[in-house]
């Protein structure tokens, strides 16, 4: 060891090593291993390897580190703050600044390569920054007489010697078109975008390093996408538009009847929703000030419908059993073949089905929450017209979908609308006096409160949404109003003129107004339909893997994220759980489809789980229908409900209309056997 040498420390890996004096903290970095990003080979172009001195006196390390073990302030540094802005305060560029004695060197989070995004959720995991598609820039050795060797031998040797990357051996046509352009207009520096360390896919001249992706949920009414830039991860816009295949349809069986009986019809779903997922992209980049040709890759989750329509694949055999997948494997296509306007070389990668009625948005939900490192026995839900179910924890998983129906978006009751601007969204009920009280969608005041008539004026109150909904018929239950069966009892109209006949049966008002909005016996029957669907799929998990507590629940979709899970529960939409255990998990999709876009080894990791996820389908469970029809009953016929029961004071079961059907409805049996697949 040369007296020279000086101990060069790293945090918070804890690295370390002896390097003579005047070695470039970066180099350091790269001869331990240490994680620092840099983009423009320590030129000083990029900024990203960005780093601190930590000062004091370090026994553990056995020395003492100060600003003044490193060089100056460097003319590549001021050149940098000039073109660029200032440094934080203390930070210095790792690629221009010199060791001259022992010193500890703090990387942040945001100058390493593989970066952390911390998401704000507890319940959540971070998403680490290690995408498929990555920027290098290099220098190319000019061409001469001497070495007759074509540009892209030199301009791969180039790569291979500065970023040491040896296994490069695809670059497809487009980019060969590009390569001499960009040499020499660059001067012979380009940037290059390299995907999954083997493919060249885009070059620029000269320095370039802002390239972004997609991440597109496509839901079956609506789809989203949010524009990130891949080096930070970080989201710079995000939009949504309703599913234009709804002209063809409102739920996905619709369309695929409609793609049965007008064929080639699935040409025509494929075309609207690449149009309208072109149209995102117009927006989200117009929003951030990006040009299109800067993104280069994008992901997609989507149910099965939707995944296979997104690919051009004809969905009928998702219309009818065995509910065939044309594939279960994460795909990966050039974006041009879905017929996207982004980078002529940009890719589409979606993420894996699990089965023909759970798709790769339930995928997308199991790689957010990753319940297959938990211990906690795990339920993930994502309520739609067909709710996708996943239970388990790292020693098993399952998952089945279950035909709920469409009235939690609205859909089949006699007031129901789509959460907007005048929707009903939060309701309470008192007990003794039956009087209501509401929020609705776009108002911040409840409908009791002074100024709401004049503070609704302009959204109005034009119905009730899927959560609003869910409410009302908990509380209505919670106030005497409907009995454990879900009849609305007549009898209270001595007494409140909120409860109303209707035909042969009683209706609740719930407002009285322009519109009139009421909760039909009709409403509850449907919302009891859709419930006890949804418990009797979970509770068919529950028996295959003999399991009676579930430990943590989330929900999923806009529907998850606007329900209150209480009033989920007193329903009986859930099992019984510890309320402090049961929350939402948002948009965990398109979270899902944003690690998948982020992460490539996220890809891997949910190709392989969905692999192990045993799939039960509930069409040929025989106690299905014995499930159902005891989760009819609020919250459940058997079931104690326990940790609800300490937490809200649940009615006692009223046996003098117990069992009654009203108005001579179809028994629950009837009408789930009724009830059409979606």
């Amino acid at each position: 060891m040369a007296e020279e040498d000086a101990l060069v420390v790293f945090s918070p890996s804890g690295r370390r090593g002896r390097f003579p004096i005047g070695t470039p903290v970066l180099q350091a970095a790269r001869a331990l291993g240490v994680d620092i990003d840099s983009v423009c080979g320590g030129r000083g172009l990029c900024g990203r390897c960005q780093v601190l001195v930590s000062e004091g006196e370090f026994p553990k390390y056995g020395l003492e580190s100060r600003p003044e073990h490193l060089t100056e302030f460097s003319e590549t540094e001021r050149d940098y703050e000039a073109q660029v802005g200032k440094l934080k305060v203390g930070r210095r560029l790792s690629c221009s600044t010199k060791v001259l004695g022992d010193v500890v060197i703090d990387v942040p989070p945001d100058s390493q390569v593989h970066k952390q995004i911390v998401r704000k959720d507890p319940g959540s995991y971070d998403i680490e920054v290690d995408p498929a598609v990555r920027m290098y820039y290099t220098e190319v050795q000019e061409p001469s007489m001497h070495d007759p060797s074509g540009d892209l031998r030199r301009l791969l040797e180039a790569l291979e010697f500065e970023w040491r990357l040896e296994h490069i051996h695809r670059c497809d046509l487009r980019v060969l078109q590009d390569i001499q352009p960009a040499l020499r207009k660059g001067e012979w520096a380009v940037s290059v975008a390299v995907h999954n360390e083997n493919e060249i896919i885009a070059v620029w001249p000269g320095f370039f390093d802002k390239i972004y992706g997609l991440a597109v949920d496509i839901g079956s009414t609506t789809v989203a996408a949010h524009l990130v830039e891949m080096s930070t991860g970080e989201v710079v816009s995000s939009a949504g538009v309703m599913n234009p295949q709804i002209r063809f349809g409102e739920d996905l069986m619709s369309r695929v009847s409609y793609v049965m009986m007008n064929p080639g019809g699935e040409v025509d779903l494929t075309r609207v929703v690449r149009e309208a997922i072109n149209e995102l992209v117009g927006e989200v980049c117009a929003d951030a000030g990006v040009d299109r040709s800067a993104i280069l890759e994008c992901t997609f989750v989507g149910n099965p419908v939707m995944h296979h329509l997104l690919l051009g694949i004809n969905p009928v055999e998702l219309g009818g059993a065995p509910f065939a997948l044309a594939t279960d494997e994460g795909t990966t296509v050039w974006a041009s073949e879905l017929e996207l306007t982004l980078h002529k070389n940009a890719r589409a990668y979606t993420l894996p089905c699990i089965a023909g009625h759970v798709g790769a948005d339930t995928a997308g939900v199991v790689l957010s929450e990753k319940p297959y490192l938990r211990d906690e026995m795990t339920l993930l839900v994502d309520v739609g017209t067909n709710a996708e179910i996943v239970l388990g924890n790292r020693k098993q998983l399952m998952a089945c979908s279950s035909p709920t129906g469409p009235a939690f978006e609205g859909a089949q009751i006699s007031s129901g609308q789509r959460a907007a601007n005048g929707a009903i969204e939060r309701v309470r009920i008192d007990p003794e006096t039956k009087e209501a009280r509401f929020k609705v969608i776009g108002c911040d005041l409840w409908s009791n409160e002074e100024g709401f008539e004049e503070a609704v004026a302009d959204v109005g109150v034009n119905g009730i949404c899927g959560s609003g909904i869910i409410e009302v018929i908990a509380e209505m239950y919670l106030a005497r109003i409907i009995n454990q069966d879900g009849v609305v009892d007549g009898r209270l109209a001595e007494h409140t003129d909120r409860v109303v006949a209707e035909g042969r049966t009683w209706s609740y008002i719930l407002w009285r107004g322009e519109n009139t909005i009421r909760i039909t016996q009709n409403d509850v029957r449907q919302i009891q339909l859709g419930k006890a669907a949804l418990y009797a799929g979970i509770r068919l998990l529950m028996d295959r893997m003999h399991v009676e507590d579930i430990e943590r629940i989330r929900l999923a979709g806009a529907f998850g994220n606007h329900i209150d899970v209480k009033y989920a529960m007193i329903l009986g939409l859930i099992p019984d759980c510890n309320l402090d255990n049961v929350s939402s998990a948002g948009n965990a999709a398109g979270v899902g489809a944003r690690i998948a876009l982020l992460d490539r080894k996220g890809r891997r990791e949910i190709e392989d789980i969905v692999r192990k996820i045993e799939k039960v389908e509930t069409a040929i469970e025989p106690k299905f229908q014995e499930h159902f029809v005891e989760a009819m009953a609020i919250p459940h016929k058997k079931a104690p409900f326990e940790n609800l029961r300490r937490a809200v004071d649940l009615p006692e079961v009223d046996h003098t209309t117990q069992g009654q059907v009203p108005g001579g409805a179809d028994s629950p049996g009837t009408r789930r056997r009724r009830r059409r697949r979606s």
